[in-house]
């Protein structure tokens, strides 16, 4: 008997001790990551050419151009300088410089005599004798390699140690190999090693279309970028290493270099870096560049790239952060920039990205952006109890009630409101009415995500906040919403006393549509979250009674059970509301759905419906993984499911761009992505692209989205419902960790 009970208690805690370690393994611990942003420096002066960049040690910028030397001149994130003529050393301005690079983390440049310093208390002043020299390289003791594309120079301390001339060929750019003690200068078509013992010139490499070179990997490997892809050598063999490497952001590169140990290529359309996994990240658009054509590119301060374009030095900076330092982040742009009578509101009608110049909008889901921002700030406040958070909460919960108050309708939310005078201004002037409130209007038809928004935001924010008066007043909001629904025979009725478009939750409605097309399945799915929200809170039977009435007698538990897999478009014989509903896939309903998750799981009736709940909520989100959104697998680890991929989750938000702003996002070119036949949910590709890399979307868009061409730098997103709303409620959950030191 003892031994039994020995062996139970062994095996009992055996099973408990690796239950705790498959729990940890299923938190992500919030450990320091590298998180780029850019600075950019514009020049628009046409007809100058910008062909080289260097930094010093001092955080000095020097860019050359056709028209002389150019250093930067204010620039911050978020807000750009600019280059401008560099004064400061008068006796630079009268010579005619042809490059500038970094030796020793000092400037060094080419001018039509010399190579030349004002380091060394301006002591490397090495004379040649090839007034038309373009380029340059240099050894640790100064010794330099000077060419004019055709004649060649070895000078040293005013001497010259050799003179050739390039063979058959244009020489563009030359490097210099330490290990080896030896030049190496590239041609458009061949490429040529020179040792500094014996000088003996030769070739080691023919190709065509060759534009820049740099050595990689300790000098041990040759990367060859050409005007179609690039190529590797062995430094050593000289051999090239496999085939032509095609399968690139953009085969047309116009340069390459190895910045802190990261291989870096500048091309016609932005620049990029390879990873360790032969991937590449990629850099487009003035998110990250003032142009995207790509002329240099260099080692900057503090470990920073500087990628030189025509028009003009994006400097790419790379920042060491968590994910709640990311967070800190993010709550000040939501609240310095993103606040309109307390919702969570867009910049919009910006110049070029010139914060100063936008103005906060009205949309027309003021509530339901305000409502995930408010569900992001319940969770912050319930995780660390900041004052701030709770006081956020107030302010967003006060312009939320006002919804329902700003217009005549007992228990209607608008969609928004604001002061008289403006209708004109706002979005879809048609919706706006004028309030009972002097001074104010308000915006009608408001639709299902806005409705499903409210009750997430509310039952949150009744259940974690412990706040009486905001718990109070929480659920008195839950029940006038859904008092109004009940009475109006589950619809939202606005004030000309019809239903609106979308507030429609009636069997009539919900069950005409083809169990395939997806609004049935949704709307059942939303009812039941948004009744047992009701009754957990309230405790009035109504609640419950109607739930179990739409489950039992007309079939929306069936309905909301229903896989994924059968979701599509209608049949031919369907009709044309149902047709024009399901024409493809909406990301809107995948924010509806999920936003309501919380509701239907959290307070289900019974433990046997919540695991029925669950079952479909990890339907839903197997049909999500792809998409790797960070707020849908987040929301899906509520249920206590162990694999929720939580990696991708943290990608998504380590992944996303500081800077989100909508800029012009292009990567439809891209030659590394594998583009998808037409289909059902318009997933373009086989791999979702990072955040950082495709077009800012809230939780509603296509993550599959490659391309924003409409305005550029016109307006910002708040991070308030798109990054804080999944970081905070995981770390509610307690799927992600606080900060790891």
């Amino acid at each position: 008997m003892h031994i039994r009970y020995t062996r139970f208690a062994f095996a009992l805690l055996t099973f408990l001790f690796f239950d705790r370690v498959l729990l940890a393994q299923a938190v992500y611990q919030d450990k320091p990551f590298q998180q780029d942003y850019s600075i950019k420096y514009y020049f628009d002066k046409s007809g100058t050419n910008l062909s080289s960049v260097a930094a010093d040690r001092n955080g000095t910028i020097q860019v050359l151009s056709s028209d002389g030397l150019l250093h930067t001149a204010d620039g911050a994130f978020l807000h750009p300088g600019t280059l401008v003529p560099d004064q400061h050393y008068r006796p630079l301005k009268d010579m005619k410089l042809r490059a500038v690079d970094a030796y020793d983390q000092q400037f060094v440049y080419l001018s039509d005599k010399a190579v030349l310093s004002d380091a060394w208390a301006g002591k490397l002043f090495a004379e040649h004798q090839l007034p038309q020299a373009t380029l340059f390289a240099g050894t640790p003791d100064l010794t330099f390699l000077v060419s004019d594309g055709s004649a060649m120079q070895v000078v040293q301390n005013g001497k010259v140690l050799w003179k050739g001339t390039f063979p058959s060929d244009e020489a563009i750019e030359a490097r210099y190999q330490p290990a080896t003690k030896t030049f190496w200068i590239l041609g458009k078509k061949s490429l040529y090693t020179l040792p500094l013992a014996g000088f003996k010139l030769t070739k080691v490499f023919d190709g065509s279309g060759l534009t820049s070179f740099t050595l990689a990997q300790n000098g041990t490997k040759v990367i060859i970028g050409t005007n179609d892809g690039y190529i590797e050598l062995d430094a050593v063999s000289k051999k090239q290493i496999g085939a032509v490497q095609r399968r690139l952001p953009w085969t047309e590169i116009t340069t390459v270099n190895e910045v802190n140990g990261k291989v870096w290529f500048g091309s016609t359309k932005g620049a990029f870096a390879l990873r360790p996994d032969g991937k590449f990240d990629y850099y487009f658009g003035e998110r990250w560049l003032p142009g995207n054509t790509v002329t240099a590119i260099a080692e900057g301060p503090k470990n920073s790239v500087l990628i030189l374009t025509t028009a003009g030095l994006g400097q790419l900076c790379f920042k060491t952060m968590t994910l709640h330092d990311k967070a800190l982040f993010y709550e000040d742009q939501v609240r310095q920039r993103h606040i309109r009578n307390g919702f969570n509101a867009s910049l919009d009608n910006m110049t070029k990205g010139n914060l100063a110049t936008g103005y906060l909008s009205d949309s027309d889901n003021d509530g339901l952006w305000t409502s995930m921002y408010l569900g992001g700030e319940i969770f912050r406040y319930a995780v660390t109890k900041d004052k701030d958070a709770l006081q956020n909460c107030r302010e967003s919960l006060d312009a939320m009630e006002r919804l329902y108050t700003i217009n005549p309708v007992p228990g209607f939310p608008a969609r928004s409101f604001e002061r008289a005078g403006y209708i004109k201004q706002l979005s879809d002037p048609d919706r706006w009415q004028h309030s009972q409130q002097p001074g104010w209007d308000w915006k009608s038809t408001t639709s299902s995500d806005e409705v499903i928004g409210h009750v997430f935001a509310f039952g949150a924010m009744a259940e974690l906040v412990d706040d009486k008066d905001l718990q109070r007043r929480s659920i008195a909001l839950i029940d006038t919403l859904m008092s109004h629904i009940l009475s109006h025979d589950m619809y939202l009725i606005d004030y000309d006393g019809k239903p609106t478009m979308w507030g429609k939750w009636n069997p009539d409605y919900v069950n005409n549509f083809p169990t395939n097309v997806g609004d049935r399945k949704l709307n059942s799915s939303n009812i039941m979250a948004m009744l047992q929200t009701a009754y957990h809170f309230t405790k009035k039977e109504k609640y419950k009674t109607k739930a179990y009435e739409l489950m039992q007698k007309y079939g929306y538990l069936e309905n909301l059970m229903r896989p994924m897999k059968e979701i599509g478009q209608a049949p031919e014989n369907a009709d044309d509301h149902s047709k024009h509903m399901s024409e493809s896939w909406n990301h809107s309903d995948d924010e509806m759905y999920f936003v309501g998750y919380w509701g239907l799981y959290r307070y289900a009736f019974t433990p046997e419906l919540k695991a029925k709940y669950k079952q479909a909520i990890l339907d839903h989100w197997q049909a999500e993984r792809p998409e790797k959104e960070g707020a849908w697998n987040i929301f899906t680890a509520l249920t206590g499911a162990k694999d929720v991929d939580l990696p991708e989750a943290a990608w998504y938000l380590r992944e996303h761009p500081l800077d989100l702003i909508d800029w012009v996002i292009m990567n439809s070119h891209r030659k590394d992505i594998d583009l998808m036949a037409e289909n059902f949910r318009n997933q373009t590709t086989k791999e979702v692209l990072p955040p950082d890399e495709r077009p800012i979307q809230r939780h509603n868009g296509n993550m599959f989205s490659l391309d924003r061409t409409r305005g550029n730098g016109t307006s910002e997103h708040s991070a308030g419902d798109i990054w804080l709303l999944p970081y905070w409620m995981g770390r509610y959950l307690g799927v992600i960790s606080a900060p790891v030191k």
